[in-house]
């Protein structure tokens, strides 16, 4: 009974101090450890004091009624200290309600289920109009939701592309900008937008001081970044001297600053260094753990300084460990890094022949590694052997072939796989091999519901090139199926009619209309420019341009050139007479020149027996060594002597 007064007298007061409010619960809980309201009031001062640890064995001692009772807080709770199944659990169960939305959309962000966040705050966006003061929150949230999409490669699915005058006012939103920038790769353009973040955040009025140094450091650690990617490794020695490490809170933060301040003073001079400045930091955990791309960029950057310390033993047995709880195959890029690192380790240093004799036997054991298989393919490459990266590739991809487990099946036709492939074949122009390649590609995927479009669009431009009119209605059908998906596909449109002008041109003449005509693509093209600045000619035409540069450097003497040849004095004749033209059968020997005639009884002899339609002479028939030795079959006379 005095418990029940208690609650209900805790219910009616109006206590300011979080702390005053759970020593009054843990007085009521003293007496009645099933106080529900009591629990409630207790978890929810918990969570605003930070106390989530705490909120979470409240909850734990509570039991179901109480985390069904207060799930909101259960799921809130469990979010920040990184239990996300049991936060995703706990915010669907919740009756629903735009708060519950805004956390299920945090809650999603963080288990980088980046899709389904950005759809909850398009949908919050659209309902602003009795929520103002929510507008440039869910503006910043939805901009970090669209540069993580990017990482994790969905573009596809994002859906800023501009910043308005509003989002420039905003030091959070310019500064996710510039982190979408940064995902596509454009550092320019995020080097402008970090700027432009740090000059807002300072000038800001609504934040103090510290607040603004707290907001600058995770700005300076990405524009440290941007620097190092742009190569302006002096200006990021500058603003080295204004990031202190060991001010910032985070860990994850910490962590990456620390990275990129080791790529910025390149300490790569001293390998060991380096390797103590990248463990220097610990690893992050519960809610503040790195996302995925960064972890998986960080841990490649630490094996990589094992490796020029050479921890051999040490990355294979870390990599065989965390890849024994991994499934195979994977198309993970995290998975299959650690594959590359552990196949680098094996090799201790090797490159070319002696490394493949040490990682291509791996193959052999672990034919479903996609990242040992990658990683072999690519030291054949190198040395020359595409034939051998073709091999390996099938005998992968033959293994795959016969398991009946569809995770199997989707890696043998991923298309990235399929890629690496098709390239090898083009590289020995094995042309049936990547129409067969692709077309069974393309029957797989066809049935399925999110079909990778790159691919179909590669498989059905492949079978254009195909005398089999099958194969020619299948491209018809792939083109048609991708002009349904997307109606402004110009590229399926004409594909489409492509496949069918031979088969049926009656049933696409009506397409036409939606083609561009060849003028319109091709009329602001300036072929004069084209030319003065360099259009790759074909092999004939390029065969041709050689030949004839190959003459201009060096021509064929001829009569005329001879004649302007200019020759030094010493090389002519004492009685030369520039003026009088030289005999044309001066390079004949003489007796050869029309010239000539014979002195001498046995000079006109010969020359009678040279003369075509004479009398022949057996002693002129013989050859000339005959004559002068008797024959190779002569006998030598004996020579005189004592018997």
């Amino acid at each position: 009974m005095v418990a029940q007064s208690l609650a209900s007298l805790l219910q009616r007061a109006s206590i300011d101090d979080h702390e005053e409010v759970i020593q009054s619960c843990n007085a009521v809980l003293a007496k009645s450890k099933s106080d529900l309201k009591t629990q409630h009031i207790k978890v929810v001062a918990l969570i605003k004091l930070d106390r989530y640890e705490e909120a979470l064995k409240t909850f734990e001692a509570g039991g179901d009624t109480l985390k069904k009772r207060a799930g909101l807080e259960y799921a809130y709770a469990s979010y920040k200290c990184g239990k996300l199944e049991e936060a995703t659990e706990a915010v669907t169960n919740v009756a629903a309600g735009r708060g519950a939305s805004h956390l299920e959309a945090q809650v999603l962000y963080r288990a980088e289920n980046f899709k389904r966040a950005a759809e909850l705050y398009e949908q919050l966006s659209q309902d602003t109009t009795s929520h103002s003061h929510e507008v440039n929150d869910l503006n910043i949230n939805s901009w970090a939701t669209d540069a993580q999409l990017q990482w994790k490669g969905q573009p596809e699915y994002v859906r800023h592309d501009r910043l308005s005058r509003e989002d420039l006012e905003s030091f959070e939103t310019t500064y996710n900008a510039a982190c979408l920038n940064m995902a596509k790769g454009a550092f320019k353009q995020s080097e402008i937008l970090l700027n432009r973040a740090q000059n807002i955040c300072r000038t800001s009025e609504d934040l103090s001081a510290e607040d603004k140094d707290a907001e600058l450091l995770p700005i300076m650690v990405q524009q440290l970044y941007v620097l190092i990617r742009l190569g302006k490794l002096e200006e990021a020695e500058v603003l080295l001297q204004d990031i202190s490490v060991d001010n910032i809170s985070e860990l994850s933060t910490k962590k990456i600053a620390r990275n990129n301040i080791v790529l910025a003073r390149q300490t790569t001079v001293n390998p060991f260094i380096l390797y103590k400045a990248l463990h220097d930091t610990p690893d992050a955990i519960n809610n503040d753990r790195l996302f995925e791309f960064q972890d998986r960029d960080l841990v490649g950057n630490s094996h990589a300084a094992d490796l020029l310390v050479q921890k051999y033993e040490g990355i294979i047995r870390s990599t065989s460990k965390s890849l024994s709880k991994r499934a195979t195959p994977s198309t993970d890029a995290s998975t299959n890094l650690l594959s590359v690192y552990n196949a680098a380790a094996q090799a201790e240093g090797q490159t070319g022949q002696k490394a493949l004799s040490k990682i291509a036997p791996l193959l052999e054991r672990r034919p479903t590694d996609l990242g040992l298989l990658l990683t072999v393919v690519q030291l054949y490459v190198n040395s020359g052997n595409t034939t051998s990266a073709i091999t390996a590739i099938e005998r992968t991809l033959h293994s795959l072939e016969e398991s009946i487990s569809e995770t199997d099946q989707s890696t043998r036709f991923n298309p990235g796989l399929l890629s690496v492939l098709v390239s090898l074949y083009q590289l020995e122009g094995r042309k049936v091999q990547i129409r067969t390649v692709l077309a069974q590609a393309a029957a797989y995927w066809r049935v399925k519901s999110e079909p990778p479009v790159s691919l179909l669009r590669a498989a059905a431009a492949s079978l254009l090139h195909s005398e089999d009119r099958a194969d020619l209605t299948t491209a018809g059908e792939i083109f048609r199926a991708l002009h349904q998906q997307d109606a402004n596909d110009r590229v399926a449109i004409a594909g489409y009619v492509a496949s069918q002008a031979t088969l049926n041109y009656e049933q696409v003449e009506s397409q036409l209309d939606r083609l561009p005509e060849v003028s319109d693509l091709v009329g602001d093209i300036d072929v004069s420019a084209l030319e003065s600045a360099g259009v790759s000619p074909s092999a004939s035409s390029a065969a041709a341009a050689a030949a004839a540069f190959a003459g201009a450097r060096k021509r064929a003497a001829g009569a005329d050139d001879r004649a302007h040849k200019r020759v030094r004095k010493s090389r002519l004749p004492k009685d030369f007479d520039p003026a009088k033209k030289p005999d044309p059968e001066r390079w004949l020997p003489i007796r050869d020149r029309s010239s000539y005639r014979p002195k001498g009884k046995k000079g006109k002899q010969r020359a009678a027996a040279l003369t075509q339609g004479g009398p022949v002479s057996e002693k002129v028939e013989e050859s000339p060594a005959q004559q002068k030795t008797g024959g190779s079959n002569a006998k030598k006379p004996k020579k005189k002597g004592k018997r």
